[in-house]
């Protein structure tokens, strides 16, 4: 893809994810197989591929760099994938690598690991190695995740709060954990707050 194609669709992108439309993003794909009180979603998930980090917690600014940096180009391939924002990314020699549509959600605890998820067509053809320490691609297994959607802003506080509720709607059906909860982002930092998609989630236990 020429570097005119690649801006004009990355603005458009861009655009589109102030006000929380995810037209261009392909999702891991999962089944509701239940849902409970207070909004909470069980969900089976089919096995995916990610690229990922450590992270100190939320908001680790320097474990989204390192994969921001893979999908823009620090990849053995080389190949461009677009974030919501207008990026420039040149692969290795100046050439254009492929262009590639990144994936909704951006998966975050609140320590361990910050994940972004690849695309199917990538993740079938061989996602490209990463080259840059510490940035690995890990495959995830089908599991079982239950998730609780809000909106708004991300705050530690709002977090914590639907976190908690997430915890005991689980408890009082009497679903088993299988980690700590952790965040999945839908949408770009700048998108009107109330159009936001964003989840509390957690893996469950057989």
């Amino acid at each position: 893809m020429d570097k005119l194609a690649y801006y004009a669709v990355t603005l458009i992108e861009s655009v589109l994810g102030v006000f929380g439309i995810r037209t261009f993003y392909d999702q891991p794909r999962y089944a509701a197989v239940e849902r409970l009180d207070r909004g909470v979603e069980i969900r089976a998930y089919e096995g995916r591929v990610a690229v990922e980090t450590d992270a100190r917690g939320q908001g680790d600014g320097e474990a989204f760099g390192r994969l921001f940096r893979y999908i823009t180009g620090a990849n053995r391939a080389g190949d461009r994938i677009a974030m919501t924002a207008p990026v420039e990314a040149a692969a290795p020699g100046g050439a254009g690598g492929r262009r590639i549509a990144m994936t909704v959600p951006v998966e975050q605890g609140t320590g361990g690991t910050m994940r972004f998820f690849l695309p199917h067509a990538v993740a079938a053809a061989g996602a490209p190695e990463p080259i840059e320490a510490g940035v690995r691609l890990v495959r995830v297994p089908p599991e079982r995740i239950a998730a609780l959607r809000f909106s708004g802003r991300v705050t530690p506080a709002a977090r914590a709060e639907q976190e908690r509720v997430l915890t005991e709607v689980l408890a009082t059906a009497g679903k088993a954990t299988a980690a700590s909860p952790f965040f999945m982002g839908y949408d770009p930092p700048f998108a009107i707050p109330f159009l936001r998609r964003n989840e509390v989630a957690v893996r469950l236990g057989e």
